[in-house]
């Protein structure tokens, strides 16, 4: 090569085809791809639980409460993990696919933990994991990004348009949540045993429609109307990577310099992309089978009911990694960003795996329905209703985000004293 003054990266991450660069030492391909990992969130510092967790029953011999808890915080960083390698592989195969990648995995946990507590027979705590993470994102998440981004200023504002288009789909979403209720309560008290089939082919008819309502909602998201969601898809992975090399990169030494090279923005190849997203997908299914199974042991021992477990404790981790997200853009009046994370989110959980679930159980036999109890249903619009309220208008203020705590704080409480099984008419 010439002497000129340019200076290439010694670990640049794409050929001239656009793949990871192979040409490299193999160890040094690892070590830079292995930083990068572990420098993607501040949750990462939870990743000492995994081995605790995974080796706590069978080695360790711990009790079903240590396994819970332990197992429980390993997947909080797991999730990040898994969320970080979908946004870097997704860089690799266009937007539209990306797109699919991140409604696909952008709940993986979720799915992960519901398909094995379906295969184990624990419906209650599927449903009230959908139940949950809907809640959470709509009351938890977007209340501490309203206080977080509203506590020092008079009013944010954000896309008046794109928000009312997510409010009408969450609408839709809970009819399809609330239907199935209403149908179970209109039945006579006699009849009701005997009409469990046409539930279970109502649920299974509705999670179609709602599939498909949620394909058409990607078409208008990547493709029709991209131009009102440009801001957010492309920004979002920028930012969660921006704030994670401000967490973890800025007091290391600069003795990696020439592995990394003068380029900041450095990205996994979309092969280690893919082999770290199999690895962690395979991690979190072992911790969570490890955690679903004991989840009956802990409702005995603590008193806690299965409802409360899975709608208020297990969303805790699925949505730990975007209520950070979600409150540092807040933080920075990127309430488009805010808004998209925790609306969304909820969105992708409402029309796309709660209805995944029972079409999973129908593959399985397992007779997962949409039929929430009447009491869940009631939460679940009350949580609607005022969030639309306050996101109708494209503004927000940190009062707004102090309702809709006070609304979470009061449903939680709620379920904690709710037994199992209250609310079932």
């Amino acid at each position: 090569m010439s002497s000129n003054n340019v200076r290439t990266p010694l670990l640049p991450t794409t050929n001239a085809n656009g793949h990871g660069c192979s040409s490299h030492p193999f160890h040094l391909r690892c070590l830079r791809d292995t930083k990068l990992i572990l420098n993607s969130s501040i949750v990462n510092y939870l990743l000492i639980f995994i081995p605790l967790g995974l080796l706590s029953e069978s080695v360790f011999h711990l009790s079903s409460q240590w396994t819970f808890w332990l197992n429980f915080l390993a997947i909080i960083p797991l999730a990040s993990l898994l969320a970080f390698a979908t946004e870097e592989l997704a860089e690799h195969v266009g937007e539209t696919l990306g797109g699919l990648l991140n409604a696909t995995f952008g709940n993986a946990v979720e799915l992960i933990v519901s398909i094995i507590a379906l295969k184990e027979g624990q419906i209650t705590i599927v449903q009230a994991s959908m139940l949950g993470s809907i809640l959470s994102n709509l009351l938890l998440v977007l209340g501490c990004c309203f206080i977080a981004g509203g506590y020092n200023r008079v009013q944010q504002r954000f896309n008046q348009t794109v928000a009312q288009t997510m409010s009408s789909l969450m609408c839709l979403a809970t009819a399809g949540l609330v239907i199935p209720a209403a149908f179970h309560a209109s039945l006579p008290s006699k009849l009701k045993d005997q009409f469990d089939d046409r539930i279970l082919s109502l649920s299974r008819g509705a999670s179609l429609v709602l599939l498909g309502v949620y394909v058409l909602f990607l078409v208008f998201q990547l493709k029709t109307h991209k131009h009102l969601f440009e801001g957010i898809s492309h920004e979002e992975g920028a930012i969660s990577r921006r704030t994670s090399m401000e967490d973890g990169s800025a007091a290391e030494s600069q003795t990696d310099e020439e592995l990394e090279g003068s380029n900041n923005d450095v990205h996994l190849s979309a092969r280690s992309a893919l082999i770290w997203l199999t690895i962690v997908t395979l991690v979190v299914s072992q911790c969570a089978d490890l955690l679903v199974g004991s989840i009956d042991e802990i409702v005995t021992t603590s008193g806690l009911s299965k409802t409360f477990i899975g709608l208020i404790i297990i969303p805790i981790v699925g949505n730990a990694s975007e209520h950070v997200t979600a409150i540092i853009v807040a933080m920075k009046n990127k309430m488009d960003l805010a808004i998209g994370v925790a609306i969304g989110s909820s969105l992708q959980i409402a029309l796309f795996v709660t209805p995944l679930m029972v079409l999973v159980g129908w593959c399985i036999d397992v007779p997962m329905t949409l039929f929430f109890t009447t009491f869940e249903t009631a939460v679940l619009f009350v949580s609607m209703l005022i969030t639309n309220y306050l996101i109708l208008d494209g503004e927000s203020n940190w009062l707004e985000g102090a309702m809709l705590l006070a609304t979470y704080a009061i449903i939680a409480l709620s379920f904690f004293y709710l037994p199992d099984s209250a609310g079932s008419v």
